[in-house]
């Protein structure tokens, strides 16, 4: 089938960093919601193919009168994949709700055009709230792309604990980050390698420089060992990581299914 693209078609070009301006710390304001699609398209390698992954692990994961969550779901890019995944499947899963959370209220205003834009039968519900206040419940996927990393990280574990509780047996969560490498050179080489994407993509050295700036102490980077040892500690017996563009991963973290045993 035919997937809706996810650029918002009144985004505009990212030309933020573009002009010297006084340090600032990164915020998902309104300037950032009316490029982000340029933005992240051009900044994050690898961040279409994972839509496109999204999609597929809700096809196999997410399971009848179940929700799925997205947690920092900026724009609703990931939550328009999955909808679009489901409703093209010979035998959609019924009875599923789609709830998607941002604290951004500007994301959120946006998110909510876009997703009025494409019909499905699928009722799907925004909320603007931090995603560590959200309670969740009878959920088979959970999408958390690129949200951890601006969690402060004493917090993270407790997030990564909740949502595992909020899981059905047999239900999973997708985490996507952005990490860095403990040995220095080779830290050093992934940075490099970003940089030069981001070039290719049209970033003057000053717009780099001025981005990295702003998302200084905001961006707070883990090593991959961190992140699987916290998904193990919640409660995850199968993680594997299902993608690594440069130093931006995706790991698939499933809940095992339950079973008794009888005496």
């Amino acid at each position: 089938m035919d997937y809706p693209r996810h650029d918002n078609p009144v985004s505009g070009h990212d030309s933020l960093y573009r002009a010297p301006q006084p340090p600032a710390a990164f915020r998902f304001d309104e300037a950032v919601a009316a490029v982000f699609p340029d933005m992240i398209s051009r900044s994050v390698p690898g961040y279409r193919f994972n839509l496109e992954l999204v999609a597929a692990i809700a096809r196999r994961h997410v399971q009848p009168q179940s929700r799925v969550y997205d947690l920092g779901c900026s724009l609703g890019a990931m939550t328009l994949s999955v909808r679009a995944a489901l409703g093209g499947m010979a035998e959609p899963p019924g009875g599923v709700e789609l709830i998607g959370v941002d604290s951004s209220a500007p994301m959120i205003e946006r998110a909510r055009a876009q997703l009025a834009a494409f019909q499905s039968p699928y009722p799907t519900r925004l909320v603007c709230e931090d995603v560590q206040n959200v309670l969740l419940g009878d959920a088979s996927l959970v999408v958390l792309g690129y949200t951890l990393q601006f969690v402060p990280i004493e917090q993270r574990e407790a997030l990564i604990q909740r949502i595992f509780d909020g899981l059905v047996p047999g239900g999973v969560l997708v985490l996507a980050e952005k990490v860095h490498e403990p040995d220095p050179t080779a830290e050093a080489l992934m940075t490099a390698l970003h940089h030069d994407f981001k070039r290719a993509n049209g970033y003057s050295e000053l717009e780099i420089a001025h981005k990295r700036q702003a998302l200084e102490n905001v961006l707070r980077t883990e090593t991959v060992g961190a992140h699987e040892s916290r998904l193990r500690r919640a409660g995850f017996t199968e993680c594997v990581m299902l993608s690594r563009h440069y130093g931006f991963c995706l790991w698939l973290a499933r809940r095992c299914a339950e079973t008794t045993v009888s005496g």
